[in-house]
């Protein structure tokens, strides 16, 4: 059994969208007593409060009724999260990072978690638990779950930029194969990540994969040319430092973080996707082993503004984390290894080759030819543990998918409404290859072939009386 979350909005009434909003805020109440109660210690030189059932005991203490209509399941789970982000950051002091500091801040919104028992879910209507004596809260959600309501778990209730959502936590069943046709661990496959291919996948046989991300890129694109226009046009209603900032301004930042939001949910939808595509290619070709080659060691490096902004988009722990969850739910073993010089050494001659700045590569010393990515993802594969290099993937064995075709722009049938009108001005008449054939000059129509040609000059030999 593997745990998986699916997100969901909510279709709420103007009185229901009070009401959750006085859950977020009573949550906020219990995160902000919690800090208060730790700093009233802190300054008496005690001992923090941060096991959780030592916060539980003082919750208890304060009475029922205290956070309105949260009920105490509701506050334990704010505790639950507060406990486990203060020995969090206790685990990475210890580990050496002094850049780590302790929950200290104040939140008014904070997420609540009831977990399977306390809540009702019947098809898209979910009865929300309160506080005893207050009226039951039933809340819609906006599309089907993905999961049967006896798997799920949890439900969160949360609220960002602007939507208010329910992240629904499942239990499902890891995917049983008939016999002789499951994933084989002793078949493995290496995979290259990269931004132009999210996953570029080498295997056995002389067969490969190539997820194309293009579309992923060309949205990061032109997210961050829009935000930049939005920018330079708010730039004058910018408050100076300690102003609170006028009302239009203020509208201007909600409309940023909902942009920033919606961006980041169709980056994500579409690297879902092409997680989903290798997944089913590994599945088809009976593959139980992917070594993933981790490029996380090249994020801290500085190599300028426009590579720092591609790697930032690039979204690389993302990647990792949609394809580790897909694998282990389609009985995958995924192994992640130092991907450092794979682009840039033969896997034929073994020998350090300049990087190819295109697409193709090429070994000068034996000749070895190929995809880059897949070269790459050969080279990976072999550091399984094996050591053997696979076939470079090429012509017929190379699958190729593509990623974000939900993406706006992506399809001809389907403008981008963020870029502008086409410099260059429409060609008049038909479209190309569209719209009846052209009649030559001097010619008479199919349909009538005895009609006067109105084109042709009169005959002036004859007169007119």
């Amino acid at each position: 059994m593997v745990y998986r979350t699916a997100r969901c909005g909510l279709r709420v009434t103007r009185g229901q969208r009070d009401r959750v909003f006085g859950l977020l805020r009573s949550a906020g109440d219990v995160w902000c007593c919690v800090l208060e109660l730790n700093g009233w210690r802190r300054r008496r030189q005690a001992a923090p409060l941060a096991g959780y059932q030592e916060l539980c005991r003082e919750l208890a203490v304060s009475g029922p009724g205290t956070f309105g209509e949260l009920g105490s399941a509701g506050a334990r789970s704010v505790l639950r999260r507060y406990s486990d982000a203060w020995f969090a950051a206790a685990m990475r002091r210890k580990g050496g990072d002094g850049s780590v500091r302790y929950p200290r801040r104040r939140r008014g919104l904070v997420p609540v978690r009831w977990y399977a028992g306390r809540f009702a879910l019947q098809g898209r209507v979910l009865k929300i638990p309160v506080a005893k004596g207050c009226p039951a809260l039933l809340v819609r959600l906006d599309r089907d779950l993905p999961y049967p309501p006896g798997q799920v778990r949890s439900v969160t209730l949360g609220f960002d930029a602007g939507r208010l959502y329910l992240d629904v936590t499942a239990e499902v069943p890891v995917a049983a194969y008939p016999p002789g046709r499951g994933p084989d661990p002793g078949r493995a496959a290496g995979v290259d990540l990269g931004i132009i291919h999210p996953y570029a996948v080498a295997g056995p046989d002389g067969r490969g994969l190539l997820v194309s991300g293009r579309a992923i890129r060309a949205e990061c694109r032109q997210h961050l040319r829009d935000g930049k226009g939005r920018s330079r046009a708010a730039a004058r209603r910018a408050p100076r430092p300690g102003q609170r900032g006028s009302r239009r301004w203020r509208q201007h930042r909600r409309r940023v973080r909902a942009t920033q939001a919606r961006h980041l949910r169709r980056v994500r939808q579409a690297q879902h996707e092409a997680a989903r595509a290798l997944i089913s290619w590994a599945v088809e070709h009976r593959i139980g082993t992917l070594t993933v080659g981790d490029p996380r060691g090249v994020l801290a490096g500085k190599a300028g503004r426009r590579h720092n902004q591609r790697v930032r988009d690039w979204r690389i722990g993302h990647l990792i984390r949609a394809l580790a969850d897909k694998a282990e739910t389609a009985g995958i073993t995924i192994t992640l290894v130092d991907e450092r010089g794979t682009s840039s050494t033969c896997p034929k001659c073994s020998r350090r080759v300049p990087k190819p700045a295109g697409r193709v590569f090429s070994c000068p010393h034996c000749g070895q030819g190929g995809h880059r990515d897949l070269v790459a993802a050969a080279s990976i594969a072999a550091r399984t543990g094996g050591g053997i290099i696979p076939a470079i993937p090429s012509g017929a064995g190379i699958t190729h998918r593509r990623a974000g075709t939900h993406l706006p722009g992506v399809h001809p049938a389907r403008r981008d409404p963020r870029r502008g009108p086409p410099s260059r001005p429409a060609a008049p008449g038909h479209l190309a290859g569209t719209g009846p054939p052209p009649t030559p000059p001097g010619t008479r129509g199919v349909a009538r072939p005895k009609a006067r040609n109105t084109q042709a000059p009169d005959n002036p030999s004859k007169t007119y009386e």
